[in-house]
């Protein structure tokens, strides 16, 4: 089978390394781990990267390790941030945590298995510590002088901010989980983001100082969007894999919008699709760049894995809805996100029910008169949730979207969104 190494390559999915040991390590099944944390609720489609890498490893007949940051989540990474985190409750982050491996379990195998991956949580050993325990067992390994030099570090006590001595010694922690999965697990390899590699080098130094052995470091290149910022909540552009807080939908147009010039890459790094059936859709991206078909592909492909078959359904539905499609079984929470650039109105049930619909449109302001609205239905141009009504059509309980929402247009374009009250 071909090194995993070699594949990550191929994929875009490979950034650099501590040692070429690593490569002949994986000649053979070999652990691995990654860190996840849990600041969130969810995590998004920057972290999709990582599991994909997990999954590659996996997939290549490697055991993986996915670590669920319990105890560092109380600490705050500080890499590739200018500011201390706010710090988060215990309680937050245990509820995190479980969503977090909830999100998890949708793309590892977690087994029976000869290669079944596992879920551990680092606040499972680093909360048996005592203060002055950790110093003599664990702290007493790190230098001053390597950790100062840390990149992450010398930019963040450079910058007006300074760091705090939490912050300083989330390195320690980190760094410390390698050697307790090397102890428990035979791990020899931690994977992570580019950013990480201060944080991964603090654990190979730690296994090779404690334990005379080697072990390595593999990173992943960021995944960004087409304005150069990767993916993320600091960013701004996160999209949760958790549909409640980002809907099918919103996940479905989000790598349905992608640019040409990023699509390819993302399809090598967020889909299995064969390289070949890649390269193919580049060329398409490069004769028939208006078809966007390597687009719809990325799109149906992740928006599946992530959601499933019924996800990948809304989405698709709920992207025919926006084109003037049927509206018939979606929900409100289907139907907010689609049109939440639409003008909208609050409109009371008593003042609208039993009413005509070109009253309803004009209340809703959708038209400034009465007559404006009838002529509109005379000549064809009024709808209501996407069907055409005339003069005489009556809004009636059935009419309305999920007992609560109406959408009303003039024409294709001009919508308005009216939210029912009572």
């Amino acid at each position: 089978m071909e090194n995993v190494i070699d594949t990550l390559k191929a994929r875009g999915l490979f950034d650099n390394w501590s040692g070429p040991g690593a490569y002949d390590l994986l000649k053979n099944p070999a652990v691995v781990y990654c860190g996840f944390d849990p600041s969130a609720d969810s995590l998004q489609a920057g972290n999709f990267v990582a599991i994909m890498t997990l999954c590659h490893y996996q997939r290549a007949g490697h055991k993986v390790l996915a670590l669920v940051g319990g105890a560092t989540g109380l600490i705050g990474d500080p890499s590739g941030k200018s500011a201390e985190r706010v710090l988060q409750s215990e309680e937050t982050i245990a509820h995190n945590a479980e969503c977090i491996k909830e999100n998890l379990s949708r793309f590892l195998d977690f087994g029976p298995g000869p290669n079944q991956a596992q879920l551990v949580n680092n606040l499972d050993w680093h909360g048996k510590f005592s203060f002055i325990s950790y110093l003599r067992d664990v702290g007493r390994y790190f230098r001053m002088g390597t950790m100062l030099g840390k990149e992450s570090v010398k930019q963040r006590l450079n910058s007006p901010n300074g760091m705090s001595f939490t912050e300083f010694c989330y390195q320690t922690m980190q760094g410390y989980d390698f050697l307790h999965l090397y102890d428990t697990y035979g791990c020899r390899i931690e994977i992570g983001g580019s950013d990480q590699w201060g944080n991964i080098t603090a654990g190979t130094d730690l296994l090779h100082y404690q334990r005379n052995v080697d072990g390595y470091g593999v990173t992943i290149p960021l995944i960004t969007d087409s304005a150069g910022k990767k993916f993320g909540k600091s960013e701004g552009n996160a999209m949760f894999l958790d549909s409640r807080k980002t809907s099918c939908y919103q996940f479905y147009q989000f790598f349905l919008r992608s640019e040409d010039a990023s699509v390819i890459r993302y399809l090598k790094a967020f889909t299995f699709l064969p390289l070949e059936t890649i390269a193919e859709l580049e060329e398409c991206v490069r004769t028939a760049p208006e078809k966007r078909e390597a687009q719809k592909v990325l799109a149906e492909d992740v928006v599946r894995r992530v959601h499933g078959e019924d996800g990948l359904r809304k989405a698709q539905q709920a992207t025919q809805a926006l084109f003037g499609g049927s509206l018939s079984g979606m929900s409100a929470e289907d139907l907010l996100p689609i049109f939440k650039d639409a003008p909208s109105q609050d409109l009371a049930r008593a003042d609208i029910m039993g009413q005509p619909i070109i009253r309803v449109a004009q209340l809703s302001g959708l038209f400034k008169s009465l007559g404006e609205a009838r002529r509109m239905a005379d000549g064809g141009g009024l709808y209501l949730n996407n069907e055409r009504v005339g003069t005489a059509d009556i809004l009636t309980e059935d009419r309305l979207l999920d007992g609560r929402l109406l959408l009303l247009g003039a024409g294709k374009k001009n919508r308005r969104l009216v939210r029912v009250i009572h």
